[in-house]
């Protein structure tokens, strides 16, 4: 086979931006450069990667997709043969692109995030959030991160994930409702309450689909993407909440005090998993941080805080 690793990033990033343009302004090469690239890389290896659409940009076709995880993959472990070359097989070096969601991000990632430094002081992560779980997918299925903390939403045929915790739910309500003292509660005791719900995508059918498990529709009052002004609303006494996370702090933003609630119904966890796009060969940068989370949720005590 006669191919360079150069066209192979020309590819990624064309595939990448759906885009000859984007991936241009990416590289700083020509889109005529990028684009011989790709036909070399279609005649050397005889299909067709990239359908190209006049004024609409780029798709990839189905060969095109399979293509782009192996290419990302040669690429990635290219980068890790370059810096173990330069360090002289000393420490790991590089970069970690890891993808983590909004509500997992708070309660996680600090203390992996410092105890992978410990462990690999030479790698930078660059950490990218997003609301949702359909969001990460994508970005682990574009090259967009390497690695996701995130919350298992089902079976996804591109993915693997590893269980790292599973996350029950909990209910909020201010420190003044008349079951503030309890340690424990049937959620079916709040039926007659209004809700305040976290509103992000899959989060809010999961919240809500509770209330029906135990036999009530829930009233919402409130709706946001924000877990701190849940808490915030709930604390002022405009309802009660479903969380999964629980920060260490009962005391909201603006003073007011929540307090969390076990469940004694049989609900659903949440399960937290660290996933990646299914085939790809981790590099030694993603297996130290995979290590890194096991051992830290294996750790006593148990982080369902």
């Amino acid at each position: 086979m006669n191919f360079t690793l150069v066209q192979l990033r020309y590819f990624v990033a064309a595939a990448q931006h759906r885009s000859m343009t984007g991936a241009s302004r990416e590289l700083m090469v020509s889109q005529s450069a990028i684009s011989a690239a790709i036909a070399h890389l279609e005649r050397e290896f005889g299909v067709q990667l990239l359908v190209r659409h006049h004024a609409k940009g780029l798709s990839l076709t189905a060969s095109g997709e399979r293509f782009l995880n192996e290419a990302r993959g040669l690429l990635g472990h290219a980068d890790e043969m370059a810096a173990a070359a330069k360090a002289f097989g000393g420490s790991l070096r590089g970069h970690l692109t890891l993808g983590c969601a909004h509500t997992v991000a708070p309660y996680y990632l600090p203390p992996l995030l410092a105890e992978f430094a410990v462990r690999c002081p030479d790698v930078e992560v660059r950490v990218s959030e997003a609301d949702d779980g359909d969001t990460l997918r994508e970005h682990l299925l574009d090259g967009g991160c390497e690695l996701a903390l995130m919350y298992d939403q089902g079976e996804h045929e591109a993915l693997d994930g590893e269980l790292l915790a599973r996350v029950p739910p909990h209910v909020i309500v201010s420190s003044a409702h008349p079951l503030a003292e309890e340690k424990a509660i049937s959620l079916h005791a709040l039926a007659d309450e209004p809700m305040v719900l976290l509103d992000l995508p899959h989060s809010r059918d999961y919240f809500v689909s509770l209330t029906r498990r135990v036999g009530f529709h829930a009233r919402v009052r409130f709706r946001t993407r924000s877990t701190e002004l849940v808490r915030a609303l709930v604390a002022a006494g405009q309802g009660f909440a479903i969380l999964n996370q629980r920060p260490a702090t009962d005391t909201t933003y603006d003073g007011g005090r929540v307090v969390a609630l076990e469940l004694t119904d049989d609900l659903p966890a949440l399960r937290l998993v660290l996933a990646q796009a299914r085939g790809v060969r981790q590099t030694r940068r993603a297996a130290a941080f995979a290590a890194v989370c096991r051992d830290w949720f294996l750790r006593p005590p148990l982080r369902t805080h």
